[in-house]
């Protein structure tokens, strides 16, 4: 069987891509987005997944966007920076929704899945741009995601990113935490190695007969 092929099998038909978000706020219906990014994930012809690529965008608060000066405080982001180099959520998304349409086709899956830390705080952001953008094709499940704080809860037993990390063994550094690419790939590694230990330890296997 294909690489793509595997990893359509293991996650039900579904590709698993990482979002991270950094925001304005915690209302997604309210409160800007400033940054997202995503990472996707590939699968080798051992069966074992790992981080493949990431993009990130800078984003330019929509029209009427409420911005707390705490959430600026705790990313660090100045969303008004001249060399900021921040597009529209809907360019954003647009390009972002390509690239994962593409990589559902190329890897024989039926739809992505939102991978994050605290899942529906970034798939809350997302769904409320996709709306507010008229967006009619997004890629991913409405409803249904993985989340790495509840998963790294039972295989580490942290739910907070840079414990879980460091538990698995993965580098964090502080000071690049909150911007959403280093967020996505820090959860990226975290998801893939809570699938291989899972594997490793005697569950989901792929099939070769195949």
């Amino acid at each position: 069987m294909s690489e793509e092929h595997r990893i359509s099998d293991r996650f039900r038909g579904f590709l698993p891509v990482v979002i991270d978000v950094e925001t304005g706020g915690f209302n997604a219906a309210t409160d800007a987005m400033l940054e997202v990014a995503a990472t996707t994930i590939r699968m080798d012809n051992t069966g074992l997944v790992a981080p493949h690529r990431t993009l990130n965008f800078h984003v330019t608060p929509f029209e009427g966007a409420n911005i707390e000066q705490s959430a600026l405080e705790f990313t660090g982001i100045d969303p008004y920076h001249p060399f900021r180099e921040a597009v529209a959520e809907k360019d954003a998304l647009d390009e972002l929704f390509k690239v994962v349409r593409k990589e559902i086709r190329d890897q024989s899956c039926t739809r992505g899945i939102i991978v994050a830390h605290n899942a529906h705080f970034d798939a809350a952001f997302v769904n409320a741009a996709v709306e507010r953008c008229g967006i009619k094709r997004n890629p991913f499940h409405p409803f249904s995601y993985f989340d790495t704080a509840t998963l790294s809860g039972l295989a580490y037993g942290q739910t907070v990113l840079a414990k879980a990390c460091a538990e698995a063994g993965i580098s964090f550094d502080n000071n690049e935490a909150h911007t959403a690419a280093y967020d996505a790939e820090r959860t990226a590694e975290l998801f893939c190695d809570i699938v291989n230990r899972w594997r490793e330890s005697g569950g989901w296997q792929p099939d070769f007969s195949a």
